[in-house]
């Protein structure tokens, strides 16, 4: 939440890019009574199976890799995507999809999985799962 949504809430900031100083992140979670050290930091970075941090590369500073729902510039660059990529949601949510197409809501983009099962796990957090398949060629081309 903190390095994705609400920074405030322990009183940091984050740069245009989303960075932090680990060190700084490491002070104000114990402030706010969540103590954590920089060994447990960096093995929830190792950790993580959705990689949903990432470490500088001198280990300074720390960033969310993925699902902002604030404004930042995370200097990715477009890719050609794969042939097919997968969107998980929960099946009271097709409706508006159907109506509107897929939309970020309060995040900055769309979360596709390059797997199905990711998709289904993804669209059982807020119900019925359905998945839906992307055409990424078609859209691409």
């Amino acid at each position: 939440m903190i390095l994705r949504h609400r920074p405030d809430v322990i009183g940091i900031d984050l740069d245009g890019a989303g960075w932090v100083d680990v060190a700084g992140l490491l002070r104000a979670m114990k402030r706010h009574g969540r103590p954590m050290s920089r060994s447990r930091l960096e093995a929830v970075v190792a950790e993580d199976e959705k990689s949903r941090f990432t470490l500088s590369a001198d280990g300074s500073r720390i960033r969310a890799a993925q699902g902002h729902s604030i404004s930042l510039d995370l200097g990715l660059v477009p890719d050609i995507p794969p042939p097919v990529l997968y969107h998980g949601t929960a099946r009271h949510h097709l409706n508006n999809i159907f109506a509107e197409g897929l939309q970020p809501q309060r995040r900055q983009f769309v979360h596709l999985s390059r797997d199905f099962e990711m998709a289904r796990i993804v669209g059982s957090r807020h119900g019925k799962a359905v998945v839906l398949t992307v055409d990424c060629a078609g859209m691409s081309a």
